[in-house]
């Protein structure tokens, strides 16, 4: 009988246990189960520079309004890679998801992108961001997808000038013999060859060391670059040439961001368009504020004057005779109308 009593008391307990729900071993969200997708975003700069700060932003937004299906990872002072064209290619691989490069690299995986290559090219910031966000602009990211990326938006580096040890840059013969480190992009190589300089690309992310033991006299770069690098130390003399306008663009593999659901693909372009506003507010600020800190920390700065600027500009031509043709006529004016 005891045993009859207690075969039933057990048969009662398993018959309970199996009628409740058993916990999932996957972390549940709103909707049920979710599904965690991480983005790496390596890239060169700082914690202190621009495209850094918005990209905490960044971060954050992307983690929040996904309520944690998406997980964002910052990679900032080149941990990943030394060079904008080893992130892009990584990027391309599909070895991290995102990258924030300067632009000029980007030619070399499709040369349309020459375009914003071309010296003087656009008068000031609002004509480059009138054909970056327009029309020219958007024809280029949709480019890029048959590059295996997803081009999200532009952002800015700023306008570059020139930097050297020997005495201020006034006119292109003043350029004649330095050895001159170029961004890895032709058009900039050819640019200061034809300014007389002696011109070759280098990595960014081993510049610094390059300058102190010689390899290099002189360099160009937004002003953002040279104080957050600490390039003061290694460079006296800094004349604003605003030669070429930097743009940045934040980049992604083109088959993760199709791989995403919908409403995320949908929240990554909205995060991306609030990352390029904040990025470019906080570079006009760090323009002005770092300009003051360099001249502090003893660069020597001097401005061209408008007839100087001009002599830079007839030199020059020689560049957009080589690389109009090999770019697209059409194209190089649409950008140029951009500063109507």
């Amino acid at each position: 009988m005891k045993k009859l009593l207690l075969f039933l008391i057990v048969s009662i307990l398993v018959i309970a246990g199996c009628g409740r729900p058993k916990e999932s071993a996957q972390t549940s969200g709103k909707g049920g189960e979710k599904e965690v997708h991480t983005i790496r975003i390596a890239y060169l700069v700082s914690e202190e520079q621009s495209s850094h700060l918005a990209a905490v932003t960044y971060k954050e937004k992307l983690e929040k309004e996904s309520d944690g299906r998406l997980k964002v990872e910052l990679y900032p002072n080149g941990q990943l890679y030394a060079s904008d064209r080893e992130a892009i290619e990584a990027v391309q691989l599909g070895n991290i998801e995102m990258t924030i490069p300067a632009l000029a690299p980007l030619a070399s995986f499709n040369k349309k992108f020459l375009v914003f290559d071309l010296p003087f090219l656009f008068n000031d910031n609002k004509a480059a961001y009138k054909a970056l966000d327009g029309e020219l602009g958007q024809e280029l990211l949709k480019e890029l997808e048959t590059n295996d990326l997803k081009g999200l938006v532009f952002a800015e580096n700023g306008f570059r000038n020139m930097s050297n040890n020997t005495g201020a840059i006034e006119k292109p013969e003043d350029l004649k013999g330095l050895k001159f480190r170029t961004l890895e992009n032709p058009v900039h190589t050819d640019t200061f060859k034809s300014f007389g300089a002696n011109a070759s690309p280098f990595a960014f992310g081993e510049l610094y060391t390059a300058l102190q033991q010689k390899t290099y006299d002189a360099m160009e770069s937004p002003i953002s670059l040279y104080y957050t690098n600490k390039f003061y130390e290694v460079q006296d003399y800094l004349t604003m040439t605003g030669h070429v306008y930097a743009a940045t663009i934040l980049l992604m593999n083109n088959d993760f961001y199709n791989g995403l659901p919908k409403n995320l693909q949908e929240l990554v372009v909205k995060a991306s368009e609030e990352y390029r506003t904040e990025q470019r507010e906080i570079a006009q600020k760090q323009d002005v504020e770092f300009l003051e800190k360099l001249k502090e920390n003893g660069m020597k700065v001097n401005e061209l004057t408008a007839e100087q600027r001009e002599l830079f500009r007839e030199a020059a031509k020689s560049v957009y005779d080589q690389y109009v043709p090999e770019i697209g006529e059409e194209l190089v004016n649409k950008a140029l109308a951009a500063n109507k």
